[in-house]
This record gives C-alpha cells, structure tokens and sequence, in this order.
C-alpha cells in the first residue's frame, strides 16, 4: 500500500509546462488572479505600463473595468504630451480622411486605444480580449460601490524619479477638444460627498 501512494514520476514536458504556469503566475497581478471582473482606479498610473498590464490580463481572460480614465498620468510635461498628440493628430487617410485614423479626445478612449495598441485587435483573440474591457471617466454608479484596486508596478510615485516632470490625460484631453472635465469634476464630488 505504501508503493501505491508514492508521487509518480513528472514527465519533463509537463515539468516545464508548470515552470511556465509558475512564471506567469508571478506578475504583477499575481494575487489577484481571475476574480470575476476587476475594477482599477487609473489615478495616479502611468499610461503606459499601465496599459501593457491590462493588455496582458485581458489576453488571460480577466474582465477589467478601469475607472477615473482623466487621472492617469503621463511622464513627461504636458508641453511635449501635446506636441505628440498634434503629430498624431495629422495623421490621416490621404484619399478620404473618413476612413481613419481616428484621434479620440476623451481619456477613456485614449486610454482604450493605447490598450488596444498593446492587443492584437485584428484577430478573434484579440477582439475577444477588447471586449472584455471598459473604460470610464469618474466612476459611474454600479462600480463606486465595487472595491477598487491599484497596480504598484504601473504607479507614477514608485516608477519614475519624483523631481521627473508629468501630466494628467485629462489635461492633454481637454486641450485637443475634450469638454467634459468640468461635468466629471462634479460628479465626482457629489460621489465623495456621498460616500462620506
């Protein structure tokens, strides 16, 4: 009975198998992996690492719902943040400009696009991946009641140097046309007020 019980060998094939399963499993959102949907406050992250985060936890099946898309910050000034988005902005279809690129002004499709960059969006595992995520300005009802979580590899205060200069995605938004800050401004705090 005791020979019955002894550990049968791993073949080496599903050894490596579980090193892969074990390095995945070590990424930044390690200990949260695979609740129902994930609610993340954007405030205070950098867009880009951020995003590469996000991309990678959809591409793993996770649903993500990322809140305060005006709040994400950007390193560099905004000075250079708007030289690059006027560059893009020029950017267009030479025969009709109506079949794209498009150049979104609000924060929340900013931040969407850039995700989407990181995704590849143009096969069925990609769109399948973009469908599991949303983006919103302020945090809209069913979520201000949901618990939100941050992710300390893409935060501004612990990634860049604090003496670096940065700006916030909302800024650069409403330069390029954006007209919402001052209604989501509002809203967020009737939610604060209320949730005191």
């Amino acid at each position: 009975q005791g020979s019955r019980l002894q550990a049968a060998p791993v073949p080496p094939s599903r050894e490596r198998d579980s090193a892969k399963l074990s390095i995945r499993s070590r990424g930044p959102l390690a200990a949260m992996s695979f609740v129902k949907q994930l609610v993340v406050d954007c405030r205070g992250h950098l867009l880009g690492r951020l995003s590469s985060i996000i991309a990678k936890e959809l591409l793993n099946g996770q649903q993500v719902v990322l809140v305060r898309a005006e709040d994400v910050n950007m390193s560099g000034s905004l000075y250079r943040a708007k030289l690059k988005y006027a560059n893009f902005k020029r950017k267009k279809t030479n025969s009709n400009p109506r079949h794209g690129p498009f150049h979104q002004r609000a924060p929340s499709k900013i931040l969407w696009r850039t995700i989407r960059g990181m995704v590849p969006h143009k096969t069925a595992r990609g769109a399948a991946a973009l469908d599991r995520l949303k983006c919103y300005e302020g945090i809209p009802h069913p979520f201000d009641r949901k618990k939100r979580m941050v992710i300390p590899a893409a935060l501004k205060v612990l990634r860049i140097r604090p003496e670096r200069k940065f700006c916030k995605l909302g800024d650069l938004s409403s330069l390029f046309g954006w007209k919402h800050s001052a209604l989501i401004e509002r809203l967020e705090g009737q939610r604060k007020v209320k949730s005191e």
